[in-house]
């Protein structure tokens, strides 16, 4: 039932997102509004995820904080009447954390399957649940970086702001 429902969640999101752009009907709210309900479907599946035992926290924290980073970013942005365009690497990202939580909530739901809860060892690296949980944290902040090194004008902006502020 969970893994129908993120499903559900994931594929819906999908095409709002392609009938949007097919009919042109993209809105300045959408495009900062999609990529929020995409990070808060993935973000509390993933920490159901952590506190089941079957991904680190760390890499939940890792993947939330570069969330909290662009979103943050965006609203700047927005709020100066720019928009950040979700990029192609980003909604690759997408596709590989939902994929990532899609087959983490199938795998589980199959009876008889090896159990891959964290041992809390190194033992853990060599089971594949680990394994691919790494790759999409650090897929999250590869996209994390992109996104600050092609928008760091409003980096240093913001930076410039702050900087007049303290030393008035």
């Amino acid at each position: 039932m969970a893994a129908l429902l993120f499903f559900f969640a994931s594929f819906t999101d999908w095409l709002d997102g392609k009938l949007a752009r097919k009919l042109n009907l993209t809105t300045r709210m959408g495009q900062f509004l999609d990529p929020v309900a995409d990070k808060v479907l993935v973000s509390s599946a993933l920490l159901a995820l952590a506190w089941l035992h079957y991904m680190y926290y760390w890499m939940v924290w890792l993947i939330i904080g570069r969330d909290i980073l662009i979103t943050a970013l965006r609203m700047y942005a927005l709020h100066h009447g720019k928009v950040i365009i979700t990029t192609t690497f980003a909604k690759w990202k997408t596709f590989a954390q939902m994929g990532f939580v899609l087959t983490m909530i199938l795998y589980i739901a199959i009876p008889g399957l090896p159990d891959i809860h964290l041992s809390f060892s190194w033992a853990d690296w060599l089971q594949w649940p680990t394994i691919a949980a790494f790759i999409v944290a650090l897929l999250t902040t590869a996209s994390g970086v992109h996104y600050l090194i092609f928008n760091r004008v409003h980096l240093i902006e913001i930076y410039r702001r702050i900087t007049r502020f303290i030393f008035r």
